[in-house]
């Protein structure tokens, strides 16, 4: 019976089903959207960061800033040797620790001693400044005004020098000694090895070297050839590709083989640390720097607030406005299905004070009219995860471009890594880079049953309008209304 009248209710008020249902759709599609955007901005930020220092890591560990005066910053020194020949083409390498400022090894150790710390690894990142060119010598051009007698020197001749100088070419590129034996962790592992291989665990001291594609097109390189690095050359075993963004480094060699290029035995400039727990990572940040002085611990979240342009933009408009909008038009849809339901109550006055007097109990009447409302909520589900699925489709097929811009975080003397002149980490004092993520809204089953909970809330709650309404009705009304 209750079905049965039910469905007949349903097909006889079907305007005002749609109405309720339309209601609710709108505010559920809404939800849906807003969260699959603000899903797909956590995801874009995720990139981001991950193309900084790599996948896995929690938070990295450098040395402290310097005081201001106290100097640290050292300025590259190039020296050539003169030449008889002045066709003779010169060149240099200088090899430099990114931001001048290194851990002794050791911290790698003490690190991972650190309770809540499932992994640490170490790093050294430099940067090389190739230098090379060539002197031309000038002509000795003599002032024909002095005649052939000389000057007042004693017969020396009198002009000057014209011509010559020095034409040099100055290339820099960024070098990441890895730690082979763990290569879980670390800038390395944001990138993909798209020729050759990696790192073999042990290549802990030999002349190998895995180069970024993109420097590898630049520089034309390939597998099986060599690059050189301050006079060493490395044999190229594998080429790799970034996932998003810049790749850490342009060339990545064993770690040992960069402390020698660097001159730089048994140190580091960054350590790599994954927390064996993510909700304690605030805790194992405050332990490290606590525990081991003279260090500076940047976290994922540090780095999330140096990233801006139309990407923090558009995520602050997510999470803020567009959480708040869609919360307002839910809201609204329920008061607008509540009162609708009422009002379709009070016009059904002499309907239900008849079944009344027929025998229907208040809470039969009241069970009936929350099951109205509940199947138009259901239907009104149906029809907003529809249109939330088809927004988020839509937003991800056109797949707008966002702009990251990362800032330096001003950390231990070196930038926030990540780009040809940042790679390694954050710490380290860089200019700004610019990143293009493409924006995606995918819609996770949560999302959907989030919806289904709303759908069922949204007919409960009109339900609850109109079954309150229909519980106070009395048969007396219905007969002062026959005609």
């Amino acid at each position: 019976m209750f079905f049965t009248y039910l469905r007949r209710e349903l097909r006889r008020r079907r305007k005002a089903a749609l109405v309720v249902a339309s209601g609710l759709a709108l505010g559920i599609a809404l939800v849906i959207i807003v969260s699959s955007v603000s899903s797909g901005m956590s995801k874009a930020q995720d990139k981001v960061l991950q193309s900084l220092y790599g996948l896995g890591t929690d938070m990295t560990v450098t040395k402290a800033a310097a005081a201001q005066g106290s100097g640290g910053n050292e300025r590259p020194r190039f020296e050539f040797d003169a030449q008889d020949d002045e066709d003779e083409t010169q060149s240099t390498d200088r090899v430099m620790v990114q931001g001048f400022q290194t851990l002794a090894s050791s911290t790698v150790g003490e690190v991972g001693e650190q309770a809540g710390v499932a992994d640490a690894v170490g790093g050294l990142s430099l940067t090389v400044m190739k230098v090379d060119g060539q002197f031309t010598r000038g002509e000795f051009k003599q002032d024909e005004s002095a005649g052939q007698g000389g000057g007042p020197g004693g017969g020396q001749p009198q002009g000057e020098v014209r011509g010559g100088g020095a034409s040099f070419d100055v290339n820099s590129f960024t070098v990441y000694g890895t730690d082979v034996t763990r290569q879980g962790l670390g800038p390395l592992t944001s990138s993909k090895i798209t020729k050759g291989r990696t790192f073999k665990a042990s290549e802990t001291d030999a002349k190998v070297a895995v180069v970024d594609s993109a420097y590898a097109e630049e520089k034309e390189l390939a597998v099986g050839e060599t690059v050189t690095i301050s006079g060493t050359k490395y044999t190229i075993v594998g080429v790799s590709t970034a996932d998003s963004g810049d790749a850490a480094a342009n060339v990545y060699v064993p770690l040992k083989q960069a402390q020698t290029l660097a001159d730089s035995k048994d140190k580091i400039t960054t350590v790599y640390v994954q927390a064996a727990d993510s909700q304690q990572i605030d805790t194992v940040k405050a332990a490290i720097q606590k525990n081991i002085s003279g260090t500076t611990v940047t976290t994922s979240a540090d780095l999330a607030d140096t990233v801006s342009g139309s990407l923090s933009t558009a995520s602050d408009l997510a999470s803020s406005v567009g959480k708040w909008l869609s919360i307002a038009v839910l809201v609204a849809a329920f008061l607008v299905a509540g009162l609708l339901t009422s009002s379709a109550v009070s016009r059904r006055v002499r309907e239900f004070g008849t079944l009344k007097a027929l025998g229907w109990k208040s809470g039969r009447v009241t069970r009936q009219v929350v099951g109205e409302a509940l199947v138009n909520g259901l239907m009104g589900g149906v029809l907003g995860i529809a249109i939330g699925l088809a927004g988020a489709y839509a937003v991800t097929a056109i797949s707008p471009t966002l702009t990251a811009q990362l800032g330096s975080t001003g950390g231990g003397g070196g930038g926030t890594g990540g780009g040809p002149m940042g790679g390694g980490g954050p710490g380290r004092q860089t200019a700004a880079k610019t990143l293009d993520i493409a924006l995606t809204a995918p819609v996770s089953l949560s999302t959907i049953l989030v919806a289904v909970g709303l759908a069922v809330a949204g007919g409960l709650i009109a339900g609850a309008f109109g079954g309150w309404r229909a519980s106070r009705l009395r048969p007396a009304d219905a007969l002062r209304r026959v005609a």
